[in-house]
C-alpha cells in the first residue's frame, strides 16, 4: 500500500480513500450466501434425511 501511494502522489489516507470508493462502488455481483450453495448441490441428489439423534440429560459437572 505505501509503494502504491507513493506511485500515485498520494497520502496513505488518501490512497485508502480511493481503494475503498472503487471497492464500494463497483456493481459486484453479491455472494451466495453457505446456506444456497450447499443446497444447490444436495438438491440434485434428491436431498437426505438425516437421523434424529436421541437427546440425554446434561451430565452433571465435575466436582473437584
Amino acid at each position: 500500500l505505501r509503494i502504491q501511494f507513493a506511485e500515485h502522489g498520494r497520502s496513505m489516507e488518501q490512497e485508502a480513500r480511493e481503494i475503498l470508493t472503487i471497492g464500494l462502488a463497483s456493481n459486484k455481483k453479491p455472494q451466495e450466501n453457505i446456506y444456497d450453495r450447499i443446497r444447490r448441490h444436495i438438491e440434485p441428489l434428491n436431498g437426505f434425511d438425516l437421523p434424529i439423534t436421541r437427546r440425554e440429560p446434561v451430565r452433571r459437572p465435575p466436582d473437584f
